[in-house]
Formats: C-alpha cells, structure tokens, sequence
C-alpha cells in the first residue's frame, strides 16, 4: 500500500493562430520592371514551394504520433470517440481542443520549464512547436501556416522562410519561459506569429519597390493587432506570440531584404543610373536587427539556464498574457493531489480545492494518476 504520495498534473498553455493576412499580401505586391518593347519582367525569381507544405505534413504527423503514445483508453477511465481505439481523444474536461493528456505532451517534449533548467533538455525550445494541443489547435495552425507560409516561401525562397519560422518560434519558446514557468506551452504559433512579423519589416525595409504600400501598412498592423489582443485570453500563451513576432520582426530586416530595382535592371538602365544593390537605411536596420537578436538570445538564455523569473522582475508583464475579468481569472499554478492505493483502489485528495474521490482502476500508472489529478481539481 502506497501512502501519502504526491502527483502534479501541469496545466497546457496554447500558442493560438494567427488569423490569415490575405489582404495585407495582395494588397502590395512589388512594382514590377520595365522592359523591351513595352513587356513587364519580374524582377525577382520566384520561388516553388515545398519547405512550408512538408512543415504541415510534419506537424500532422507528429500529432498523430503523440495521440497513438497517449493511448486514452488505457491510461484514462473515459475518453472522446473511443471508436478510434488508442487514438481517441481525451475527455473535453480534461482537453477541451480534442487531444491528448498534458503528461503525454510533456513526454513528447513539451516546453516545461522546470526540466530545461534543472534537467538539462534546452531542445524543449524547439520540439514543442511541433507539438499541439488538439484537433482543433492544429487545424487552426496548420491553416494559418498554409496561408501566410506559402506566400513568403514563394517570394523569398526555402532557406530564408525555414530559418525564420525556426528562429521566431526558439524566441518564442525562450520568452515564454521566461515568464510561464508553472504550466508546460506547446504549438506552432511563435513561429506563425515570427512570419507575420518578417512580413512588417520586409514591407519597411523594401518600402520603395511596393505600390499601395499604406494600404497595405495599415492592413498587417491591424491583423497584428488582433492576433496579439486574443492573446490576453487565459490558457493562451500570449509570451510565445509576442517573442515569435519580435524574432520574427527582427529576422525580417536581416532575412527578407530587396535590392533595389534600379541595381536589378541596371543592364537595362542609361548610364549613371542607381548601382548600389541597397539603400543605406537597409544596411542600417540589418546591423542593428543583428545585434538586437544576438544580445536578446543570449541574454534571455542565460537567465532561463540560471532559473530567473522574469514576473519578478516585472510586476505587469503577467497581464500581458492574462487580462482577469469578470468572466475568467487569470491564476496559475501546479495541480497537486495526495493519493493512497489498496489494491485496484486509488483514493484521491485535490490538495489545491480539497475535493477527494476513490476510483477502481484494473492499471494504475503515473500517467492515470496525473490524469485523474488534473480532473479532480479542474
């Protein structure tokens, strides 16, 4: 008989979509050139795309893989369209996306702060932004990727549009730890949101070579708006969106310059017309960019690796991520309970609302106890 033993069950926190930014990319499309005989030429290649799709056919994957190590009906006492067998879907108290169970996520490299600082596992940075919460997490991500992906991997070609969503969603990861260190994150969202700030800077440092270009300013600064105003919802980690979309604005600057378009068609211009492949105020914001992202990674690395909290050191920062309301609070904080076992029996204690239940299970396993725990006290 097991006594007095004690089980936390973390709460998930997700990276919510990006709404789509359609009008803002048809909105301003690049001048094209002049050429012989009246014809207008593209001034620059443009792009099959593949990375973007194969990130949505990885990210697809992966979920089905976590939902098949979830294995509901053996780890939980009820499940969701348990028809599917070991990929049916946590119940909606428990999950409410139609997913798997927190613990299982967390196995499958959630980003948990706690085991990055004193368990040595950084990769949490990078492998929970192909983890998602749920049917309805991903289909929403997936979508939002398509749509804004495609677009840029097209214009500016695989290398550059993969490194940004890479780099956007460490930084997202990393500022998120940074402040959301009591419930583990997943999802694709820092790195949806790092696409949709690559897609503002890329406008003002090639703002010359763009027609509508105030229309279209307007058009993304809106949809950015709203995107980052949903974040202030509970269980929405609004930290991910926020440092996916400063990496994100700033990778921009370095990734997503344009020469100018009298240096592209300068075979075709009189002489003494413009050479030089840039304007000087986009070397200016590369520079600058640079820096900005090496001291910010580095800095924000070494405080997560020393174990700071910046909620500490910043009183308000929290509602950045959280407004309370009338109709929601904004707590956090771990779930734990104190559980005993006679046999096939397993009492129960919520230590955070005091509620207590007995359950009769045929396999009792640390995964059930999380899942039973995270129930009782929800």
């Amino acid at each position: 008989m097991r006594r007095g033993s004690s089980s936390s069950a973390a709460q998930i926190v997700v990276k919510v979509h990006p709404v789509s930014p359609a009008s803002a990319t048809t909105s301003s499309a690049p001048l094209a050139v002049g050429g012989g005989g009246g014809e207008e030429l593209r001034a620059f290649r443009r792009w099959v795309p593949w990375l973007v799709p194969s990130f949505v056919v990885a990210n697809i994957a992966l979920f089905v893989v976590t939902m098949y190590v979830n294995n509901c009906p053996k780890n939980s006492t009820s499940c969701v369209a348990r028809f599917l067998g070991r990929f049916s879907f946590q119940t909606l108290k428990d999950n409410p996306l139609l997913g798997p169970s927190s613990s299982t996520l967390e196995k499958m490299g959630a980003l948990e702060v706690n085991k990055i600082v004193h368990g040595h596992q950084a990769w949490r940075l990078i492998s929970c932004i192909w983890l998602h919460a749920g049917v309805f997490h991903i289909l929403a991500n997936m979508l939002s990727l398509v749509f804004i992906g495609i677009r840029l991997e097209q214009e500016f070609g695989f290398v550059r549009i993969g490194l940004l969503y890479i780099i956007s969603g460490f930084g997202g990861s990393l500022l998120s730890a940074l402040f959301i260190q009591s419930r583990i994150s997943v999802g694709a969202s820092g790195a949806l949101f790092g696409l949709l700030g690559g897609m503002l800077s890329e406008l003002i440092t090639n703002w010359t070579i763009y027609a509508n270009k105030f229309a279209a300013l307007l058009t993304l600064l809106v949809i950015i708006i709203i995107n980052l105003a949903v974040g202030i919802l509970p269980h929405v980690d609004n930290f991910a969106h926020i440092g996916g979309f400063l990496s994100g604005f700033l990778l921009g600057f370095v990734f997503l310059i344009r020469p100018q378009f009298g240096w592209v068609s300068q075979r075709n211009a009189p002489s003494g017309y413009i050479k030089s492949k840039h304007k000087a105020y986009q070397y200016v914001l590369w520079v600058l960019s640079l820096i900005l992202l090496i001291a910010g990674f580095s800095a924000g690395l070494i405080f997560l690796l020393r174990g700071v909290n910046l909620n500490d050191r910043c009183s308000w920062c929290h509602y950045l991520s959280c407004v309370p309301t009338s109709k929601w609070n904004c707590k956090t904080g771990q779930i734990f309970c104190q559980s005993s076992q006679m046999g096939n029996q397993l009492n129960m204690t919520c230590l955070n609302n005091g509620r207590s239940s007995i359950y009769m299970l045929s396999d009792i396993n640390d995964s059930k106890v999380q899942q039973l725990c995270s129930q009782l006290c929800g």
